[in-house]
């Protein structure tokens, strides 16, 4: 069974810095790419930045220039550095892995259970 299991969600100030971690275990044969999306109150779950296999990444407008994606393939996990945090940037955000459990598996989204991000003075 694979799991994604997220940690570094927190209360912090506008202008702030946090840095999330999402660490992937279970039957893992290959991995795609992993991401992370999140999801503010009263709105729909978004893309923020993803990391492909060959270290490719891809940021959504809003976060471009403050936010930083990174990953371990051999180690399962990826990071989130965010900085220049604002308000705006309240959610609840989620690990998100495209992966093949066995080598005749076609690659499919897992996700994490989500940490909370709060930006608030």
């Amino acid at each position: 069974q694979v799991q994604l299991v997220e940690s570094g969600g927190s209360l912090v100030q506008p202008g702030g810095s946090l840095r999330l971690s999402c660490a992937a275990s279970g039957t893992i044969f290959s991995i795609n790419n992993m991401g992370w999306y999140r999801q503010a109150p009263g709105k729909e779950r978004e893309l923020v930045a993803r990391i492909s296999i060959d270290g490719s990444t891809a940021y959504a407008d809003s976060v471009k220039g403050r936010f930083t994606i990174s990953g371990d393939n051999a180690k399962k996990t990826q990071f989130l550095q965010m900085n220049s945090l604002k308000p705006e940037d309240t959610a609840v955000y989620y690990c998100n892995a495209n992966l093949r459990e066995r080598w005749f598996d076609v690659a499919r989204p897992y996700w994490g259970q989500g940490t909370r991000v709060t930006v608030s003075s």
